[in-house]
C-alpha cells in the first residue's frame, strides 16, 4: 500500500519519518570549549551562517560554546561517534594518533606568530590536516586556529632565565611542556588550568603562562602575578574538525563547500584574534599589569635540549618550518 504524498509531507513535517525519507537538512553541531564571543567561536559561528546561505538553509550549523557538550576529551569521543559533528580542539588529543602534530609543541618551532600562519596556511599546515583526515582517529581535519603566543606571568619581573630561578610555575600537564619551564630556568609544574587562580593567590605556585585573553578572562591577573613577560616560548595552533561519521554523509560538492568556507573561518579567526590581544592587553595595563619586553634569544638557547629531545623523530618537519619565510 503506497502512502499518500500529502501523508508522507505530513509525516516529514512532523518529524516521525526516516531521515532519508526526509529532505536532507543537515544539523552540524559544533563544540568549542571557549566560551560566547571567543574567537574562534564567532569566526565558526560565521562560518555556519555561509553554509546555511550557500545551501539556502540545507546546511547549517548550531554552535555550542562554554564546552556545554563536555570537557574536551568527552566531546571529541562524540565527534567521533558522529554524535556531535564538528569541533575546535587543542592538538593534545590528535597526538597519540597523529604524532606529527606534535612538533607544534615544540618552544620556539615557531619565530613569530606570522611564521606560524605562514606554516599552517601553505604546504605543511595542508599536509598534516590531511594526516589526521587519514589516520585512525576519525576525524576530518578542515582548518587550522590561532591560539596565540603563551608568555609567562608572574610574581617577580623576569628577563632572563636566571630571574626564573626558584620560581614555580604552572605548565599544561605534558611533560614536554614542564620539561620546557625546567630548561627555561623556572621549576615547571603541571596543574590543572581550573586551580592556577586559587595557587597564584596562596602561592602554591609563583606564575603560570598563557595568552593575553586567557589571562585576562581567567582573572589570573587579579592575583600577585602582575608581571607579563613576553617570552612567546610557545605558538601552538588549534585545528577545526568534523566527525569522519558525518563526513562521508556529506557530497562531494558539500565537502568541497564545508572546506572552503573552513579556510575562510581559519583567515576570519586570526583577524578576530588580533584583535582580541590588543583589547584585552589594554585592559591588563590599565588594571597594572606590567608588560616586560625582553631578548628570546636566552631562552630559545636554553630550550634546545627540549626541541632535540622530543624533536629528534620531527627533524626533517622541523628543518621544513624553519625553512618557511
Amino acid at each position: 500500500m503506497k502512502t499518500p504524498r500529502r501523508l508522507m509531507l505530513a509525516l516529514a513535517l512532523a518529524g516521525l519519518l526516516p531521515v532519508a525519507a526526509q529532505a536532507q537538512n543537515i544539523v552540524l553541531k559544533s563544540h568549542d570549549t571557549h566560551p560566547a564571543g571567543y574567537p574562534t567561536v564567532v569566526a565558526v559561528d560565521n562560518m555556519g551562517k555561509k553554509l546555511d546561505a550557500a545551501t539556502n538553509g540545507r546546511i547549517k550549523v548550531q554552535m555550542f560554546p562554554g564546552a556545554v557538550l563536555g570537557q574536551e576529551k568527552e566531546a571529541v569521543e562524540q565527534v567521533q561517534l558522529g554524535a556531535i559533528q564538528m569541533a575546535r580542539i587543542s592538538l593534545g588529543v590528535i597526538g597519540p594518533v597523529v604524532p606529527e602534530v606534535d612538533v607544534f609543541n615544540m618552544p620556539f618551532v615557531f619565530r613569530d606568530i606570522a611564521h606560524m600562519r605562514a606554516v599552517i596556511d601553505g604546504p605543511v599546515g595542508d599536509e598534516l590536516l590531511a594526516k589526521v583526515t587519514a589516520s585512525p582517529a576519525r576525524l576530518v581535519g578542515l582548518g587550522w586556529m590561532d591560539g596565540g603566543a603563551r608568555s609567562l606571568y608572574t610574581k617577580k619581573p623576569v628577563r632572563t632565565p636566571a630571574d626564573l630561578k626558584g620560581q614555580k610555575v604552572r605548565m599544561m600537564g605534558n611533560p614536554l611542556f614542564v620539561d620546557t619551564m625546567n630548561a627555561m630556568g623556572g621549576n615547571g609544574i603541571a596543574m590543572a588550568y581550573g586551580e592556577v587562580f586559587t595557587s597564584l593567590q596562596t602561592g602554591v605556585i609563583d606564575g603560570a603562562e598563557n595568552n593575553p585573553p586567557s589571562y585576562f578572562t581567567a582573572n589570573h591577573y587579579n592575583t600577585p602575578a602582575k608581571y607579563y613577560s613576553q617570552t612567546n616560548h610557545l605558538i601552538i595552533p588549534e585545528i577545526l574538525v568534523m566527525s569522519k561519521v558525518t563526513w562521508d554523509k556529506l557530497t562531494p560538492a558539500d565537502q568541497a563547500l564545508v572546506k572552503k568556507l573552513a579556510r575562510e573561518a581559519q583567515m576570519e579567526q586570526r583577524v578576530l584574534w588580533d584583535k582580541s590581544v590588543e583589547e584585552y592587553t589594554a585592559k591588563l595595563k590599565a588594571a597594572g599589569v606590567e608588560f616586560i619586553n625582553i631578548d628570546n634569544k636566552p631562552f630559545y638557547d636554553a630550550t634546545a635540549p627540549v626541541r632535540a629531545k622530543y624533536g629528534a623523530k620531527f627533524q626533517d618537519l622541523m628543518q621544513r618550518i624553519a625553512a618557511v619565510k
